[in-house]
């Protein structure tokens, strides 16, 4: 599909489990921040002529 490793995590988190789910939150999104803007689904502009 095209989508860079580490823009997509998957982790099993219990309702029960609010804090479990407050921790993995923010290290899917520091990684995420990390990696940068995402280059790969952008269109490009349409050139004016």
């Amino acid at each position: 599909m095209g989508i860079e490793p580490g823009r997509l995590q998957f982790s099993w988190i219990s309702s029960a489990e609010s804090t479990k789910f407050v921790t993995v939150a923010a290290q899917v999104t520091e990684a995420v921040r990390a990696l940068g803007p995402n280059t790969r689904f952008i269109k490009p502009l349409a050139e004016v002529a």
